[in-house]
């Protein structure tokens, strides 16, 4: 069974998470420069069978779209062109950047291990995917 696939799209970073073959556990891939993330995806999508990709859709408390909203639409539009043949998921990502720091905190990590960015934003793209695996089991 191919793969689903969660990124956690930034100005500045990307996390990316993955599934198992069988689609049950979500666990996180790595973190890269955003301005990387085609190419990353390119080379992953050649070793690896994915079925769909979710995609963080930041919104303001009260339903609203974030001021991120604009990179990352933009975003989906160049990955559509490039992966055509890849649906595309739009997931809330709401509280998931506090969740991952709470994850942090709950795992043990010290002050200078949860300042790493670069692993809130794979941790977020991780509960992003568990998240919508959980709604998909239901």
């Amino acid at each position: 069974m191919p793969r689903i696939l969660a990124i956690d799209y930034g100005q500045k970073r990307t996390g990316i998470a993955v599934t198992d073959e069988l689609q049950i556990i979500a666990s996180g891939l790595t973190t890269i420069p955003s301005v990387t993330t085609i190419n990353f995806l390119k080379d992953y999508f050649s070793k690896e069978k994915v079925s769909k990709v979710l995609i963080g859709e930041p919104k303001q408390m009260n339903g609203e779209p974030s001021q991120s909203t604009k990179i990352i639409e933009a975003f989906v539009v160049n990955f559509q062109k490039v992966f055509p043949e890849i649906p595309v998921i739009r997931v809330d990502e709401r509280f998931t950047s506090k969740m991952a720091f709470q994850t942090m905190i709950d795992s043990g990590l010290n002050k200078k291990q949860r300042q790493n960015k670069a692993l809130i934003d794979e941790i977020s793209a991780t509960i992003m995917l568990q998240d919508y695996l959980s709604r998909k089991m239901i």
